[in-house]
């Protein structure tokens, strides 16, 4: 059993003995619901109905109304709050589509607030901007294209905004029965790594753990991650985690104030004098994660910490681990990791005193070159004692967005088919016998790809769900370029975006649809902790013609081969699951999702329970890895670019509540800027061989010899050669300073 929180007031946990945090810079989360209530006001009985009826759409906690099954109480967060007008909100005029010149001057967020997309609409090469069409033209002149040209010229890409499993595998199915595997989520761009590296050596590629495991266990580390940005009804977790007598820590490039501290607004004590989390940051250089975990690993073993009987029992590759770790010196260690020795030492006995440990990360870790092998170094920390399979333990790559985990497990992905199974001719030939129609058996373009083939005149079809490649991929311009490129583009979404408006090459068109809770029949969203949850239809406010995505996927399959139309079509969602169950195995149960409140974890409240890894011999699997050896020019600063007070690349706010950092900020370390003649606010360029980011300091408690920037504004530095192993753009990039 873990500890229980203390019930009494903890003053040595406190934040500050001011009332209410005054003159301390963090979000005035009272004032966010009031903010919505006001902008939702003409909707408000249907706002409430979402916020209490709905499963969340905002990050992958996913709360059911606005309760959870980790504590009590009400959960409610700002991010929600920023989302909720997106559903409530009227449509635009399709008049403003008449002409798009001004609008391509205006930010997505500007395009956002105009309303929501209430019709199809087309655009064709030469026309100022769109005119209204019918679904039934809007769906033929698509199903004409993809008709008249091969499937390895076709791309489909879903994002995760309030996406559904619904949507995912109805969409992968559709894509499929086109004869296409080109077909990619936002799932496998932002954690892919975290999936193969946790396969790789558990056999499980999820999640091992649940919420619960953070309150009161002995150690709870962030790496890479920012949850109080993120994910924020987590600083509930982390209150009560507090109060169990857990230890909190981060390791990042930047000592995140939220991590550090926060008001939680639903917590009377908290709310007053707020929360101290992390009791220790270490700060690495950007990149400098297998490095310091590589230190920490090599303390446990030269201090007799590791625990050698789970070791010898229940793993193997331990020693050719020991072995590499005994050829990587101290100072190359420091070096590359930018922290002590002493740190690695502080961090290893803090390892040793735990009796369990959840490891939790997110894109600091995934984006990088190394993806791959930095989820990998954090499990070989977790397997040197034992720390995943048991009660206050596991694994933990938290996802951001609340139907991400979904996407990946109904297949909505270029590379594995609906359950995580590889794509190979056994896989597709069993897919082939239960639909009942020909599978694809070779692995499809993942995104960056879709975009490389588009740039060389490869592609004929972009059919996007949600989404802006132009504000999420590196290189912009090459981006823009790419989708000039496509002979049909086809956007369906809520509202508009920058990308919908790039020139077409022939064609473009616009499809509305609905969000979530407009769905008949209701929805199941997975979350982080592999809970699947059902979302009921809301009654309320619906938009023009607006459809849901799988409702339009597989009509358009239908209308491309009507040979399978008996193949392709659901009496309804709850049909729909019928299959999902049959089809994915660890979402047995789904079927019998119907009404509020009703769901079900899969694999239980803990993955390899009893150490029992499935894996092809049953033992978990150390990895032996080396530091990348990054060399930093002289004079030159790594910079990290995934910052911002946004959703994805939904910009909500141009000043971050929690930093105090505004847009065009670039955070630094003050003795770097004070050896550069630099202080607080002045301008500055950061350039490489890609591009230049004008942007003006902010003095930030960061490590040395690297910047952060807002993102996707630092996009334009990213080389978009630079990828992980399954295909993730590196978000990091080397940069000269210059004065302005």
């Amino acid at each position: 059993m873990l500890p229980k929180p203390k019930k009494h007031w903890t003053p040595q946990h406190w934040a500050s003995w001011k009332p209410f945090g005054i003159g301390e810079q963090y979000p005035n989360n009272y004032w966010e619901v009031f903010r919505a209530i006001w902008l939702s006001r003409d909707q408000l009985p249907y706002a409430w109905n979402i916020l209490n009826q709905g499963v969340c759409d905002g990050c992958a906690l996913g709360t059911t109304g606005m309760k959870d099954w980790t504590l009590d109480g009400i959960h409610l967060c700002n991010v929600r709050l920023r989302l909720l007008r997106m559903n409530t909100m009227p449509a635009f005029d399709p008049v403003l589509l008449e002409d798009v010149c001004e609008l391509q001057k205006q930010k997505s967020a500007q395009l956002r607030d105009l309303g929501r997309l209430p019709y199809p609409m087309i655009r064709q090469r030469g026309e100022k901007g769109f005119r209204r069409v019918s679904w039934d033209e809007a769906l033929e002149v698509i199903a004409t294209r993809i008709r008249a040209t091969t499937p390895d010229r076709l791309s489909f890409y879903i994002t995760s905004r309030g996406t559904v499993n619904e949507t995912y595998y109805a969409t992968q199915k559709a894509v499929r029965a086109m004869k296409c595997n080109n077909i990619d989520n936002a799932a496998r761009i932002c954690h892919s790594p975290s999936t193969a590296g946790l396969k790789a050596a558990l056999g499980a590629g999820a999640t091992t753990c649940s919420y619960k495991d953070w309150i009161g266990t002995d150690l709870l580390v962030f790496i890479g991650s920012n949850v109080a940005n993120n994910q924020p009804v987590t600083v509930k977790y982390l209150h009560y985690a507090k109060k169990a007598g857990t230890k909190i820590v981060v390791i990042n490039t930047y000592r995140e104030p939220g991590m550090e501290r926060y008001w939680v607004p639903s917590i009377v004590e908290s709310a007053l004098f707020g929360t101290k989390f992390a009791e220790d940051f270490f700060l690495v250089n950007a990149g400098g994660d297998i490095a310091f975990l590589n230190g920490t690993i090599k303390n446990l073993i030269a201090y007799g910490w590791v625990d050698q009987s789970f070791i010898d029992r229940y793993t193997i590759g331990f020693e050719e681990l020991k072995a590499s770790l005994e050829n990587q010196s101290w100072e190359e260690l420091e070096r590359l990791s930018g922290a002590s020795r002493y740190d690695m030492y502080a961090f290893a006995k803090m390892v040793a005193e735990a009796n369990k440990a959840v490891f939790v990360w997110s894109m600091g870790i995934t984006q990088h070159e190394c993806g791959e092998d930095n989820v990998r170094s954090i499990i070989n920390l977790a397997l040197t004692k034992g720390f995943v399979g048991r009660e206050g333990c596991g694994l933990m790559p938290i996802r951001g967005h609340s139907g991400v985990q979904g996407g990946a497990e109904m297949g909505c992905y270029a590379t594995v088919f609906p359950g995580g199974k590889p794509i190979n001719s056994d896989n597709a030939a069993q897919l082939s016998e239960l639909w009942g129609f020909e599978v694809p058996a070779s692995k499809g373009l993942i995104a960056p790809e879709m975009i490389d083939a588009a740039h060389q005149g490869q592609l004929d079809v972009l059919f996007s769900v949600g989404g802006n490649f132009l504000e999420v991929l590196p290189e912009p311009d090459y981006v823009e370029d790419a989708l000039k490129n496509i002979p049909l583009r086809v956007h369906i979404d809520i509202v508009l975006s920058s990308q919908m408006l790039v020139e077409p090459a022939e064609t473009v068109v616009l499809l509305p649809a609905t969000t979530r809770y407009e769905i008949p029949g209701g929805v199941t969203e997975t979350n982080t902790e592999r809970r699947v949850i059902f979302s009921p239809e809301i009654p309320g406010l619906r938009i023009g013609e607006a459809r849901p995505e799988w409702e339009v996927f597989l009509e358009l399959a239908r209308r491309v081969r009507p040979d399978l139309a008996d193949k392709l079509a659901f009496a309804n969602t709850a049909a729909m699951r019928q299959e999902i169950a049959q089809v994915v195995p660890q979402y047995a149960g789904i079927q019998h999702l119907q009404q509020a409140g009703d769901q079900f974890q899969y694999g239980g409240a803990h993955l390899c329970f009893g150490w029992n890894f499935p894996t092809p011999d049953g033992k978990a699997h150390f990895g032996a890895l080396l530091p990348p050896k990054k060399e930093l020019p002289e004079g030159c600063f790594l910079v990290a670019t995934r910052r911002g007070k946004q959703f994805n690349s939904m910009v909500q706010e141009r000043k971050d509540a929690i930093t105090g950092a505004v847009r065009e900020a670039v955070l630094m370390n003050a003795s770097d800027a004070a050896k550069l003649g630099l202080k607080d606010g002045d301008a500055v360029i950061l350039k490489n061989g890609l591009g230049e980011y004008k942007g003006q300091v902010y003095i930030a408690p960061i490590q040395s010899g690297n910047l952060q920037v807002h993102w996707p504004e630092g996009n334009i530095l990213l080389d978009k050669t630079k990828r992980s192993l399954e295909g993730v753009p590196d978000y990091n990039a080397v940069v000269r300073l210059e004065k302005q």
